[in-house]
């Protein structure tokens, strides 16, 4: 969610502000013409996010081999004809983006998101997406996107995107498996951003009780990456760190 909340690509065009910005596009873009991997993986910021379920790549090993995944022809294209002046924009803290947010670079070079999705991982994603709808308990099977899979110490949760922005809420305990029926399930939820950080919870509610789901992507340095909340009316009646076990 991060990939897609800092890097959106729904972001007006500004062009570059700063001439030392042209000239980090400018040495990037001769990075790839050049096919300087090795100088190309010192620029690339860890984890480099894909679209889930397809995994995150976590080092420059895993970056080698799956280098033609994400930079595939026609993005190749796309970098190698940009023209800096024109394609490149720079949007405040977030970075400079390339088109309408193809591909994020930070103001010193470094790579910070690919969004575009080549041919190899748009398969490779449906092939993932169907292989986790089989592992599923019949009754949750029907869905378009998997958005994350949680686990506080007491639950196991699992949210999915059920079109037209749509979102249910599904909750085990945390011994057992999704493959199994589920305790509670809740759809029409509400998918809510906390300012510009990236921060963001899933809303769901089922008579007098709300659960709440969050995200945590800037927080302090003993936030947890996310969590649960539950409330009935106005009293809060439980709250869990939660880690992030997919997404």
């Amino acid at each position: 969610m991060l990939f897609l909340c800092l890097f959106s690509p729904f972001i007006a065009l500004c062009q570059l502000t700063n001439e030392d910005y042209k000239e980090t596009v400018v040495e990037f873009i001769n990075t790839i013409k050049n096919k300087k991997q090795v100088l190309l993986d010192s620029m690339i910021r860890y984890p480099l996010s894909r679209q889930y379920p397809l995994p995150d790549i976590k080092e420059k090993t895993e970056m080698g081999q799956r280098y033609n995944e994400v930079f595939d022809e026609p993005l190749l294209q796309k970098i190698l004809n940009s023209d800096p002046a024109k394609d490149w924009s720079d949007v405040g803290w977030r970075g400079i983006m390339l088109n309408n947010g193809e591909l994020w670079i930070d103001y010193d070079g470094s790579l910070l998101a690919v969004n575009h999705q080549s041919a190899w991982e748009t398969k490779k994603r449906h092939e993932l997406i169907e292989a986790d709808r089989n592992r599923l308990h019949p009754s949750l099977q029907k869905y378009v996107e998997p958005i994350c899979i949680l686990r506080t110490k007491k639950f196991l949760i699992r949210i999915d995107d059920l079109g037209n922005y749509n979102y249910r809420y599904a909750s085990w305990p945390v011994n057992k498996t999704m493959a199994d029926r589920p305790d509670l399930v809740i759809s029409k939820g509400e998918l809510i951003f906390e300012g510009s950080g990236g921060n963001h919870h899933y809303q769901f509610k089922k008579g007098r009780y709300t659960y709440e789901c969050g995200i945590v992507i800037m927080g302090e340095d003993d936030s947890p990456p996310a969590y649960l909340a539950v409330t009935k009316g106005k009293k809060e009646i439980l709250t869990q760190d939660a880690d992030i076990i997919e997404k």
